[in-house]
């Protein structure tokens, strides 16, 4: 019951929350591996707005354990108003990234929307980090790291506020995040008080690529929106070498394909991030290749037809 909605993609080229430069050229690095078409190859209504606009990578140090704050918070500005438009739409948003610190503004987008409708809101964290430090606990002051603080209320107003409202975009309940295994040490302590539902890969390697998926998936319904925010160090680098943050022992490719099956069975993604790809640092674009045969599977590829 795979998503018959139609797609916008929307490509947002910054690296401003990241600790190397580079993942500003994944949204053309995605396109020339051929998304748009793959995707039109399954049926799907595609439409791709371009790029947004927003200021450049200054380069500079944390100023109060923030780097770049004030350019993410424009970028995810622009993301949260572009995306709320696709949604109203009826249109299912892809956000083409750019790091991961964009998923404030996409999340903040999808969960305004979803409150409105009055629907149930899961998101699916699929990261090698938890991504849930603060500028107490950072080791470096990237906000790439910090994107699920932010949205369950911990950060600086102007992202934790992002949305207008006086409450958290989300809270921790609402975050299953899966292949983790790269976490800071404080960042530990903040999700284990905050009650992070966390499949890392231990978890993975003991229970299943399946039995997780099954948890992590528990308890949705037709009422449920599902967001997906595919960071693509998620996966081992063996096959994704195409990032900033490489993390051995990750996903590998088959594991991989069930999480986006099983994901497409439920017929509920809403929304996608595609977050992190580095071009620089990637070989002959296979990358990019992965992932956009990643996607296709959310939208229904596999080996047989299924029911």
């Amino acid at each position: 019951m795979v998503s018959s909605r139609p797609v916008s993609l929307i490509g947002v080229p910054t690296d401003v929350g990241a600790g190397h430069r580079g993942a500003r050229l994944g949204p053309e690095a995605l396109r020339i591996a051929g998304l748009p078409e793959a995707l039109a190859a399954r049926g799907v209504d595609v439409r791709d707005v371009g790029n947004l606009q927003g200021p450049r990578n200054p380069w500079t140090g944390p100023v109060e354990g923030y780097r770049h704050l004030d350019e993410v918070v424009a970028w995810n500005h622009a993301l949260m108003e572009a995306s709320y438009a696709e949604l109203s739409e009826g249109r299912l948003p892809i956000m083409l990234g750019g790091d991961h610190c964009l998923g404030i503004g996409s999340i903040v987008a999808v969960a305004r929307w979803c409150r409105e409708q009055g629907k149930e809101l899961r998101v699916l964290w699929l990261d090698a980090h938890s991504d849930f430090n603060t500028s107490d606990v950072t080791p470096s002051g990237n906000i790439h790291g910090m994107p699920v603080a932010c949205l369950c209320g911990l950060g600086p107003d102007a992202l934790t506020r992002l949305g207008g409202g006086d409450f958290p975009a989300i809270s921790p309940r609402q975050v299953h995040q899966i292949g983790i295994r790269s976490v800071d040490p404080e960042e530990k302590r903040l999700i284990k008080t905050h009650h992070v539902d966390v499949y890392d890969m231990r978890y993975i390697d003991e229970a299943g690529m399946k039995r997780t998926m099954e948890a992590a998936l528990d308890g949705i319904d037709e009422n449920t929106h599902l967001h997906v925010s595919f960071d693509v160090d998620f996966l081992d680098p063996s096959i994704a070498p195409g990032v900033g943050t490489t993390v051995p022992g990750g996903v590998n490719y088959r594991e991989a394909q069930l999480v986006m099956e099983m994901i497409a069975d439920t017929g509920l993604m809403g929304s996608l991030d595609i977050v992190e790809l580095n071009p620089l640092l990637d070989h002959q674009n296979r990358t990019a290749e992965l992932a956009v045969d990643l996607v296709e599977s959310l939208f229904g590829k596999s080996t047989l037809m299924r029911d």
